[in-house]
């Protein structure tokens, strides 16, 4: 499992998205990132879906979920 505590791209309230990590500023949950590139949607039309994610956020994210990987 990711510690997403020390990304900056993303945050978490309890009171928001029953406590899910988000993007910040947002309401998208981090996990819809990686549902959609599951269902093989690109970073693109993710979004394009979801206007509040910047394209900076989303790579901040993913290197984030990269980095995390290679220390597991």
């Amino acid at each position: 499992m990711i510690d997403w505590s020390s990304c900056s791209a993303v945050e978490r309230s309890a009171d928001k998205v029953s406590g899910a990590w988000l993007f910040v500023g947002t309401r998208v949950p981090v996990a819809a990132l990686f549902e959609n590139l599951e269902d093989e949607v690109s970073i693109q039309e993710f979004l394009g879906c979801f206007p509040g994610v910047t394209l900076e956020q989303t790579r901040a994210v993913l290197d984030h979920a990269a980095r995390s990987a290679m220390v597991a």
